[in-house]
């Protein structure tokens, strides 16, 4: 049986200590309300339900899965209750605006609510999870009267939303979207097509599901500058938000997938359904990346999620589990055998998902700092920069933190051992349930392309100068040459910081100019790109935490051991896991030559 307790320690420390999330709030008059007591206590109750409510649903669930008949989805036992308590305490409402019902606190809060509900049961928080993209996106790009209908009931948690994208023939390129769109003259559009992959599709959780849709005018273009984007309710709703009839918006199936089984991923057949346009005609690419990048931040918490739910459980199964004994001596005379603990192969994969999920934390948080700015920022100016800012980091943190996140997943299988392999354990459900985080959304390699294609060649290298100018401030404030009375303690993480980071913008001009001349290097060099720049990303926040928890020791805190062990877990980062970087840097650098060099033929029959 799995166990789970939210990190409120690890959490406080951060927003606290490390980003200064009062200070913050401070700045901005609408989140003033967010004090440090208030904020206690929304961590102390959302705690109580990951723990009390969600966490017992995450096996069970498993086991017993979503049910589809004749059209409609019944999830596991429990879930529609759970639902209900999510509902009435309050928590969609969290951090959504006040004049559509929400309580105004800052979406930075609502990013802890969503790790603390993702840890302890991910299938379950996909399903009001799905619905913030979908309301981000009608607060953006939706009309007055669009946002009165819908976002009063999605933030009540009354309906939910989705996004439809994906279809049979396509995925990633959604130039290829079929999904039709044909005028009814009254301002409404007839929506016919086929979705697949729809992640809380069809459910019984809510009285409506408010699907946000990629569709084609009949005249529109051909590819990407022809997609339009719709509303489309599956129960047809008055002005007033009063149900009405079926809209003929049905579910074919639901998928058999591999992992997080409790939540329903719907085949959805649209069947001239009604919807309405949201946004301009032929920009509703444009308007789906509003929730495309919430969720690709989301499917990094999962990374984050699946890291801490496997670290918590290998802890206590390391030092409970007896094997052994240690290579420097008994530990444990008294006992047949030594804790697995006390190894140093166990303590590496321990440390490195200790690593990870904190790591992992800190670089999430940063982020949600950043959504803070872009949508309450006091100047246009800030509002543009903090979004580039995340625009940068955003497929750093989807394909990075995902990857590692089911690295640390299977690190907790393998602790386990062969008790890992055994469903009641639960530790093969983490495996299983992480896979599919490094896929939807963008595959790693999609983020990569993103990221090395886009926000570094096409814009020359402008955010990621940004970003690493901001890292050697940081270097500089705090290394021997600075007035930081820590200097002296940091050196060991600034010096390779800073190496790294100078290598960093240099490898990325190299990539550039050999990319003039072959663009298969962009291709062949990204992933690899990708991870180098998010072990580098993480140092720098491991770093911050290290100084942070020097701060602390220098006074007469409680809980020193915290502190130290923060300091131990950044040490670990330098020199295990930031290494890393230079297989990385050698591959991405690599001829593309070896890997485009055998023909179609002669590939089918290796």
């Amino acid at each position: 049986m799995l166990s789970y307790k939210a990190p409120v320690a690890d959490i406080k420390f951060l927003i606290e200590d490390v980003f200064d999330y009062y200070g913050h709030y401070q700045k901005t008059p609408e989140f003033e309300e967010a004090t440090p007591d208030l904020v206690d206590a929304i961590f102390q109750e959302c705690a109580k339900f990951c723990e009390n409510e969600l966490l017992p649903l995450y096996q069970s669930g498993d086991k017993e899965g979503c049910r589809f008949d004749n059209g409609q989805v019944f999830t596991p036992k429990g879930f529609k209750e759970a639902y209900q308590q999510y509902v009435e305490g309050g928590w969609q409402s969290l951090s959504h605006p006040v004049e559509h019902g929400g309580q105004g606190l800052p979406p930075s809060l609502g990013m802890v609510k969503s790790e603390m509900m993702g840890t302890a049961n991910w299938s379950w928080a996909m399903y009001p999870g799905l619905s913030h993209g979908a309301m981000n996106t009608v607060q953006t790009h939706g009309s007055e009267e669009q946002k009165e209908l819908y976002l009063t009931r999605l933030t009540e948690g009354t309906w939910t939303g989705t996004m439809c994208l994906t279809e049979p023939q396509c995925g990633t390129d959604l130039g290829q979207v079929k999904t039709k769109a044909v005028p009814n003259g009254d301002g409404t559009y007839s929506i016919t097509g086929t979705k697949i992959f729809i992640s809380a599709g069809e459910h019984d959780l809510t009285e409506n599901i408010i699907h946000i849709v990629l569709a084609r005018l009949p005249d529109a273009p051909a590819g990407t500058r022809g997609i339009s984007l719709f509303i489309v309710p599956k129960i047809q709703t008055d002005q007033q938000g009063n149900l009405g009839e079926f809209n003929n918006v049905s579910c074919g199936s639901i998928e058999d997938k591999m992992g997080i089984k409790a939540s329903a991923t719907a085949v959805l057949n649209f069947d001239n359904a009604q919807g309405v346009l949201i946004g301009p005609e032929n920009k509703g690419l444009e308007c789906m990346f509003t929730f495309m990048n919430t969720a690709r931040i989301g499917t990094a918490l999962q990374g984050v999620c699946s890291a801490e739910l496997a670290y918590q459980n290998s802890l206590t199964y390391a030092k409970e589990r007896l094997s052994m004994r240690s290579l420097t001596g008994k530990k444990y005379p008294e006992q047949v055998a030594d804790p697995i603990i006390v190894h140093p192969d166990v303590r590496k994969m321990l440390m490195t998902q200790k690593a990870i999920s904190e790591g992992g934390r800190a670089m999430i948080y940063y982020a949600a700092k950043l959504v803070d700015d872009i949508e309450m920022g006091k100047t246009e100016q800030e509002r543009v920069e903090a979004d580039e800012r995340l625009g940068f980091i955003t497929p750093i943190l989807k394909a990075f933190l995902t990857e590692l996140g089911l690295e640390s997943a299977n690190h907790g299988l393998q602790i386990f051992g062969g008790h890992g392999y055994i469903k009641e354990w639960g530790m093969e459900q983490i495996v299983r349930d992480a896979r599919i985080s490094t896929l939807y959304e963008g595959t790693t390699g999609i983020q990569a392309l993103d990221l090395l294609g886009r926000k570094i060649l096409l814009t020359r290298g402008k955010s990621l100068n940004n970003f690493t100018k901001e890292v050697l401030m940081f270097c500089k404030d705090k290394s021997v040459l600075s007035k930081n009375p820590h200097k002296r303690q940091m050196n060991k993480f600034i010096w390779p910081l800073s190496k790294a980071v100078a290598n960093w913008q240099q490898y990325s001009l190299r990539i550039a100019l050999k990319a003039k001349k072959n663009r298969d290097v962009v291709g062949s060099a990204s992933v690899d790109y990708l991870m180098y720049s998010g072990y580098i990303v993480m140092a720098y926040f491991w770093a911050q935490m290290a100084q942070s928890a020097y701060e602390k020791l220098a006074t007469d805190v409680e809980n020193r051991d915290f502190y130290r062990a923060k300091i131990k877990t950044a040490e670990f980062y330098f020199e295990r896991l930031l290494p890393r970087c230079k297989a990385h840097a050698k591959t991405m650098m690599a001829d593309p030559k070896t890997l485009m060099q055998l023909d179609q033929e002669l590939l089918s029959f290796l």
